[in-house]
């Protein structure tokens, strides 16, 4: 037994590399999940689940005109029958197709709570009902006349549609997006007026290029409205190429309130962007102060949207803050288009507006093919019953009798040569049938069973001619679908009149049908500084030695007793304005900018100034001060290396600053000095004393520098090499006016320097008489 159980399994135990087994699973999921869930079909503009939704409901008879049914019964019998994945997800793609805001023409009526464009979820399926709106039936028209291929469903009990007819151009005018393995798709919806103008257009010029396109198609057509202010031939190489993006902004107006003052109030989104999240991203803008002149943000929508703006002054012009705003806000995105569709439902491929609408019209034109054929077998079938009913009206005695006497009338029936000797006796002899007899010949099977079935109340005088007329308008119509199969100009006129009643039914007329989104060009506003929409007001900056910052209220006393946390102190106070920026210079040679109206009170101990800009832990601050853009910079490292940089070089945009002074291991950035003066004053830690003119100091961006002041090494306590003295501290001034510094609580000014005066990179003299024994020039 157990020799059998090892034999049999060694016959089902196959063995591959691990590369091959993994490569193969893998790709067969990568195929499936491109081909039956995330790319639509170019055909019908559909993916699956949608595609089995429509189908689902119109077996429900769920049509536009009838009643509702609970989405819970819907997405079961989805579920159930086609679509054997979670009814959750079902139920959230069939509540997209009902919602305004994020389909262009929804496919779905829905009637409950089906979500909002605040981002709010659909109630649950048990709470909603659900219906097929008109665009979803003009989808499915035609469905039952062979018009597309039919295939089992997943276990092979029930058959649906391939594709659906779609009588028009749905993947552009609803869009689609969808990840799939290495690929994805994103289409933005289109107005379905301008598409079937652009088809039509193509079925008169076949070759028309791909910009002739943008004369009927400027643009996408989004639910939410919003206005396009990409540039035109942006717009065109994304339709030519199939990739691209688009800008697009909110729809605005400023509303006058009086007395010169405004507001500005948001009409309509961008698209994708939920109206919660976008006030809450405002709230933080106002917050940040990223946009100082915002003063605050209601939203006042009901049913239509309406987010109100409210500016802090009213001397800004709205375009400046809309301009700052779509910087830093959803109020201007970027929606991109990469038009990746399977263009014959099988093979994925980023495709052109023009290949697009071609595969739609192949399409279009397959299926009036295949109507037209299903059309003339119809036809084909009821003139071969209408003959065998002529032929029993002119016979009727004999039918009669053979239907009444004979036990197989069926077979009788069929066997009876139908000549003249059998032609119908009638008591008015005036009475002409308008059809002779039938010569010899004999009833088909179809014929004789209809026969059989016919009702006696159809045995009527006029009756005869009724069949007449219906047999003469079938063979008419069956002539004019000969000629339609026949000519492909004839074809595509029947196309191109399809077209136009589908622009007709969801045109300008169709409720929604009209273009909501706009085109306008992004216009160049100039960039107006921060500080420009500040009220100006003086405040006094106070940061402790443990690197507390707050900015009081005022020019105060700089003398005056203010409070701190215990063991902090005062380190920099002075005075500047709400207008203005500080520089903050760190040991780490960093400048880092902050805007004097972001300062924390006063009314508390203010806040960690690390929290404001990203300072380490390891560096310390060397100076704030306020910014002067005319102003320069003498920056210098405890190595004795500097250089001079204008100061309008160091303005850090981000929080992590700007790298000007380059320093490593235990060098440390230790001097930030303006330059005020035509010479250079260094003294070191030892005492010596070096002057040379400011001309020999370099003007740079960012570097290590050039060295300023030799020194020499000398061997320490433990007999190593030492630096012998460091840079202590540097000042600049003008020669002919000399040089003052404090001594014993006086002054002591020297007028004359001469004694001192060297190259840069000396070692310098002795310092003068009466130089503080701190080595500082404050």
């Amino acid at each position: 037994m157990t020799d059998l159980i090892d034999d049999d399994f060694s016959e089902k135990n196959v063995t591959e590399p691990l590369r091959r087994a993994i490569g193969d699973r893998y790709l067969t999921y990568a195929l499936s999940t491109i081909m039956h869930r995330a790319l639509p079909d170019a055909r019908d503009g559909l993916k699956p689940v949608h595609r089995r939704i429509l189908y689902a409901m119109r077996e429900l008879k769920l049509s536009s005109s009838g009643g509702f049914r609970k989405s819970a019964k819907i997405s079961g019998d989805v579920m159930g029958n086609y679509h054997p994945h979670g009814d959750a997800a079902i139920y959230d793609a069939m509540a997209r197709l009902a919602q305004d805001f994020a389909v262009r023409y929804p496919l779905v009526d829905g009637q409950g709570n089906f979500g909002n464009i605040d981002g709010d979820n659909p109630a649950a399926s048990r709470y909603t009902e659900a219906r097929m709106t008109s665009v979803a039936e003009a989808m499915l028209d035609g469905l039952n006349e062979n018009a597309v291929d039919f295939r089992e469903n997943y276990d092979g009990t029930l058959n649906e549609p391939v594709v659906l007819p779609a009588t028009f151009p749905n993947l552009l005018a609803n869009g689609a997006s969808g990840i799939a393995v290495g690929m994805a798709t994103n289409i933005p919806p289109h107005n379905i007026t301008e598409l079937c103008d652009a088809c039509l257009h193509m079925i008169k010029t076949p070759d028309v290029r791909d910009d002739t396109l943008l004369n009927y198609v400027p643009g996408p057509d989004f639910p939410t409205g919003g206005v396009i202010v990409e540039p035109k031939e942006n717009i065109a190489q994304a339709y030519r190429t199939g990739r691209g993006s688009f800008r697009l902004r909110c729809k605005w107006e400023k509303e006058d309130l009086g007395r010169g003052q405004w507001q500005i109030i948001v009409t309509e989104i961008p698209y994708q962007v939920q109206k919660s999240r976008l006030i809450e991203k405002l709230a933080e803008v106002i917050q940040t102060k990223k946009v100082p002149i915002l003063g605050d943000v209601r939203d006042e929508s009901a049913d239509d949207i309406r987010l109100v703006l409210e500016p802090k002054s009213k001397n800004v012009d709205p375009e400046v803050l809309m301009n700052m705003l779509y910087r830093n806000s959803d109020l201007e995105v970027r929606f991109s288009l990469n038009m990746n569709v399977l263009i014959d439902g099988v093979t994925p491929k980023v495709c052109s507006m023009k290949e697009v609408l071609r595969a739609f019209l192949d399409f279009r034109r397959e299926v009036l093919i295949r109507r037209s054929k299903h059309r003339m077998e119809k036809i084909d079938h009821r003139l071969e019953v209408l003959e065998g009913f002529i032929i029993a009206f002119l016979n009727l005695d004999r039918v009669i009798d053979i239907i009444r006497y004979d036990d197989a009338p069926k077979q009788a029936l069929m066997a009876e040569d139908w000549g003249l000797d059998h032609a119908r006796a009638t008591s008015e002899s005036d009475y002409v049938s308008p059809l002779p007899a039938k010569g010899d010949g004999e009833l088909t099977e179809v014929q004789a069973e209809a026969i059989l079935n016919m009702r006696l109340r159809s045995l009527r005088r006029l009756e005869e001619l009724e069949l007449v007329r219906e047999r003469d308008a079938l063979m008419a119509e069956r002539a004019g679908l000969e000629d339609l199969l026949d000519s492909e100009t004839l074809q595509w006129d029947r196309i191109s009149d399809q077209l136009r009643e589908a622009k007709k039914v969801f045109g300008k007329d169709y409720e929604g049908g009209a273009r909501r989104t706009q085109f306008a060009e992004a216009a160049e506003v100039e960039d107006v500084p921060i500080e420009a929409m500040i009220d100006r007001e003086p405040i006094t900056v106070v940061c402790s030695q443990m690197g507390w910052i707050r900015a009081m209220s005022g020019h105060i006393d700089l003398t005056r007793e203010l409070k701190f946390k215990d063991g902090d102190g005062p380190r920099f106070t002075f005075h500047a304005e709400t207008t203005d920026r500080l520089l903050v210079f760190g040991t780490n040679g960093r400048f880092y900018t902050l805007s004097a109206a972001n300062l924390p009170g006063g009314r508390g101990m203010g806040e960690p100034l690390r929290l404001m800009v990203d300072l380490p832990n390891e560096a310390e601050i060397v100076d704030i001060f306020v910014h002067d853009k005319e102003r320069k910079l003498l920056v210098a490292s405890s190595a004795g290396d500097g250089f001079v940089v204008p100061e309008q070089d160091v303005i850090a945009q981000t929080r992590t600053g700007k790298q000007v002074l380059n320093v490593k291991d235990d060098t440390r950035a230790q001097i930030c000095r303006p330059v005020v003066g035509d010479h250079v004053a260094v003294v070191s830690k030892n005492g010596r004393f070096l002057v040379f003119p400011i001309a020999e100091m370099p003007e740079l961006g960012r570097g290590k520098g050039v060295r300023i002041q030799k020194y020499n090494m000398a061997r320490g306590r433990q007999g190593t090499l030492e630096l012998d003295g460091g840079l202590s501290d540097i000042t600049t001034f003008n020669w002919e006016e000399g040089l003052s510094w404090s001594m014993g609580g006086k002054t002591r000014h020297e007028p004359d320097l001469t004694d001192w005066l060297g190259k840069r990179a000396g070692v310098g003299k002795k310092a003068p008489y009466g130089f503080p024994k701190s080595y500082l020039f404050d």
